[in-house]
């Protein structure tokens, strides 16, 4: 996944910075430099992709990362803190690149302590223990940022030209009057892309739920999403179980794309969610209905109308015919 790069009122770095973001569920982050001494290529792996912790006002914790060269040197590694915002609504941070800038709510940045370059031999490991402190007055809430690490130097003393770097999300919660609230502000049924109600296959379906924090912390909303035909449930499936959750930062929106699958050629449709989110397990419960009917029900069906029109038509005029005869012979 990429990481989009943002410095408010200043010119974006030309850099590509792979990692996972701070709602994806992948184990690791690999990234690969593009160019390196002797066309060799500089790779770190970085583990955690993300932490999440909690901090108490006035304390601090110690979280560590680790980073390990796959490369065939050594290779000195600048650890770099930034703070992130949400770059779109799939999911993607955008890092905060300029030194002098912070995320303008819900900075991390503010609370983490200076890192020093870190060398790491050829093949090998190395921890980077990043020391966070709340202060004393900090408001409760939800606070995000990254630590990035750039392959600054091979062992031969040779500059690397930096074209990548590696992230670790972090993800911190001060405790205190926490405030969780999520909208659920769309619940769409799509065929490629579109809204609708009415499709004529059952090809490309999917369910766009879209989430919007208006609480002060990250949160995760999770369940299950079924589909029912009649009283049949034809299909079921878990939404965002995995471990870590995908998140919802606050003051920002999300969006997931569920599919539906094996719901069959021809039918009315009724799609029902139960969502739940938060410390107090707070749900949401939302249904949509929806058809399915192929261009041949869609035709076959025209015609029958036009035909039940047309025997009607005739019926009625033989009727009113058959009646004005009958009056003509009267008089």
């Amino acid at each position: 996944m990429r990481v989009k790069l943002y410095q408010p009122k200043t010119r974006i770095v030309a850099m590509t910075v792979l990692a996972v973001a701070a709602f994806a569920v992948a184990p690791l982050a690999q990234v690969q430099s593009a160019a390196a001494l002797n066309n060799s290529v500089n790779t770190l792996k970085i583990t955690p992709v993300r932490s999440d912790i909690e901090i108490k006002p006035g304390a601090s914790k110690v979280v560590k990362t680790t980073v390990t060269n796959l490369t065939d040197q050594s290779v000195t590694v600048r650890p770099v803190e930034n703070d992130f915002i949400a770059g779109d609504e799939n999911g993607t941070p955008a890092l905060i690149l300029d030194a002098n800038k912070y995320a303008p709510t819900h900075s991390l940045k503010r609370f983490m302590a200076p890192l020093e370059d870190v060398t790491i031999p050829a093949k090998k490991a190395k921890t980077v223990s990043v020391k966070i402190t709340v202060p004393s007055k900090a408001q409760a809430g939800g606070y995000f940022g990254a630590v990035r690490f750039e392959p600054s130097t091979l062992g031969d003393g040779g500059q690397v030209n930096l074209s990548a770097s590696a992230a670790s999300i972090i993800l911190l919660t001060v405790p205190g009057n926490l405030v969780e609230k999520l909208d659920l502000t769309n619940f769409d049924v799509r065929q490629n892309d579109k809204a609708g109600w009415l499709f004529n296959n059952s090809k490309n379906i999917d369910v766009l739920a879209r989430f919007e924090n208006k609480g002060n912390v990250q949160a995760a909303p999770f369940g299950k999403v079924s589909v029912k035909q009649g009283d049949k449930v034809v299909y079921a499936a878990d939404f965002n179980q995995g471990n870590p959750r995908d998140m919802v930062l606050p003051d920002y929106a999300r969006r997931w794309e569920i599919p539906l699958n094996k719901l069959g050629s021809f039918g009315h449709f009724t799609v029902s969610a139960t969502f739940t989110y938060g410390t107090k397990n707070q749900t949401i419960d939302v249904t949509k209905s929806f058809w399915i009917i192929p261009v041949w029900v869609m035709i076959a069906a025209l015609v029958l109308i036009v035909l039940i029109i047309v025997i009607i038509g005739v019926i009625w005029y033989r009727l009113a015919h058959r009646h004005n005869s009958q009056k003509h012979r009267r008089r």
